[in-house]
């Protein structure tokens, strides 16, 4: 009798254990229950959630925080359908993603149709590869994907596996992902960048989501300490130099008014070293910000092909071997302390209004509560835009969300798996009302896992990032605002704790209490609407 180790799915498994995976995320269907028997006979714990879309999300939380590789497992028709969302993002936020679907064997597809339809047509354009698992070559079929998905900048691959190869006998070869090392940079583009550095009076640099992959935090601020360059980061990319550093400008990316400080100053600047920035991250306002007269230096993991802004030379390498042949420089820079100016004028900007209750007092409090060793996960709304030019960064990835893609309800999901991944850290979700609303759902999956997440939601009844702009381009209000839910009694529904928090004081106590707390404590922050306004 053939064991689910000796199958296909079996070596589906141990292949991606052997890859340094922990865990499955998804829903079960009937094609898919071999591969998941597989995975279970391999060590992968599978998580059961209530969306396809939460599932992936989840498995992303649960990445940053252990580095084990992210597995999301759908079943054929609705379920990878449900999916795609979630794939798309992390083809745009650069998560190696592996997405495992069942599907029908082919002569089966040329005659039956129900719930059948063509799994790889449909993800072609949001994955970096996708595979079909044939029989006789599963290992292969796996050590390409896996390769191809941690390769260069990670991203999504999938692999359709059909039924008949999931529980076929399959031989178990000796293949494994093959992972090539970054190039380094030639002696010639060191010594060209140390002589730009050597010279700069004004040099800045801006580093992204390239850099957290690779782990660059450390390199980066010995780099900016040594040769005393201030640094702007995406919002993924905050944390890789602590926010509280004097050099550190913060995260950038969506805010107009921080724009109105960092734009000027980037232009103000003769030298640009870009280290590991993806500005697929940044508004329109990115496009086109470096002049002729500046020199642009650009480390990078792949070449960069989107057009967004000019660059003189690209050192397609690794940021911690690249930095590390760097002599230190002078750390004169930026006479008259243009960069002080900058990082108070920023601090300014978010203040927010000191004598009344909203989201700056909630965000302010909420992160006095906390320790710096929590994680934050925010959802897509005016509330990610505030929350990531308020909240200094310790270290990377710490504050989670989606970015490339920016899409609603990921902030709860990457919030479980965060916490699943880091269970002695404190991890909340903030999200907007109408994104907790859609994916409200997993507040199952919150306590049937007994994860004691804090779920910090914003209820101002409307869709207000959206409202703002509908209002700025003077159209009519249509399709934004909506009525009210009892967030406390919802959270009672789903076996937490839940509380209104009305003011900075009613957040610190109902924090620590949460944090005492075995589940999952909902905390819903009237703001009112237009609580935004003129706030980023």
């Amino acid at each position: 009798m053939t064991t689910a180790q000796d199958t296909g799915a079996g070596v589906i498994g141990r292949m991606l254990a052997g890859a340094g995976a922990s865990h499955a995320f998804g829903i079960p269907g009937g094609e898919v229950l071999a591969l998941i028997e597989g995975l279970d006979a391999a060590g992968l714990r599978f998580v059961l959630v209530k969306h396809e879309n939460a599932g992936g999300f989840m498995a992303e939380g649960h990445w940053h925080m252990t580095g084990a590789l992210p597995v999301l497992v759908a079943t054929l028709g609705p379920g990878v359908a449900n999916a795609v969302n979630v794939v798309a993002n992390a083809l745009q936020d650069r998560v190696p993603l592996i997405f495992l679907t069942g599907c029908v064997d082919s002569a089966e597809a040329e005659t039956y149709t129900h719930q059948v339809f063509d799994h790889q047509a449909l993800l072609r354009p949001v994955v970096k590869g996708s595979f079909r698992a044939a029989r006789g070559a599963v290992a292969q079929v796996m050590a390409k994907a896996i390769t191809l998905a941690l390769s260069g900048q990670p991203g999504p691959v999938h692999v359709d596996v059909p039924i008949g190869v999931a529980e076929g006998a399959e031989p178990s070869l000796p293949f494994a992902a093959a992972l090539p090392d970054l190039p380094a940079a030639t002696p010639g583009q060191i010594a060209r960048l140390q002589a730009a550095l050597d010279t700069a009076e004004r040099p800045i640099a801006i580093a992204g989501v390239d850099a957290v992959n690779e782990g660059a935090g450390a390199a980066i601020a010995e780099f900016c300490h040594a040769q005393g360059i201030p640094l702007i980061t995406t919002y993924k990319g905050k944390g890789l130099l602590a926010e509280d550093d004097p050099l550190s400008l913060m995260g950038a990316g969506l805010s107009p008014r921080a724009d109105g400080v960092l734009l000027p100053l980037i232009r103000q600047a003769d030298l640009v070293v870009l280290l590991g920035y993806d500005p697929i991250e940044m508004r329109i306002g990115w496009r086109d910000i470096f002049a002729p007269h500046q020199t642009v230096f650009e480390i990078a993991p792949v070449p960069r092909l989107h057009g967004m802004h000019r660059c003189d030379e690209t050192l397609l390498a690794g940021l911690g071997d690249t930095l590390a042949r760097l002599k230190p420089g002078t750390t004169a820079r930026w006479p008259g302390g243009r960069i002080a100016q900058a990082r108070a004028a920023l601090q300014d900007l978010f203040a927010g209004p000191s004598d009344q209750w909203g989201p700056h007092a909630a965000f302010a409090a909420l992160r006095k509560a906390l320790p710096d060793t929590a994680v934050i996960t925010a959802d897509s709304g005016a509330h990610r835009i505030l929350l990531s030019q308020m909240w200094q960064s310790p270290a990377p990835r710490l504050i989670l969300q989606s970015s490339g893609l920016c899409t609603m309800a990921c902030a709860l999901p990457l919030a479980m798996g965060a916490r699943l991944g880091r269970p002695d850290a404190p991890v909340v979700a903030v999200m907007g009302d109408a994104g907790l609303e859609m994916g409200a759902g997993e507040l199952a999956t919150l306590r049937d896992l007994g994860l004691p997440v804090i779920v910090c939601v914003m209820v101002d009844e409307s869709l207000t990032l959206i409202e703002m702009k509908q209002r700025g381009s003077g159209r009519a209000n249509l399709a934004v605002d909506f009525g009210a839910t009892d967030f406390p009694a919802l959270a009672a529904a789903f076996g937490g704790h839940g509380v209104w928090v009305d003011s900075a004081a009613a957040m610190r106590d109902e924090v620590q209490a949460a944090m005492g707390r075995d589940g999952f404590t909902l905390l819903a922050v009237r703001i009112g609407r237009r609580a935004y306004e003129g706030a980023f």
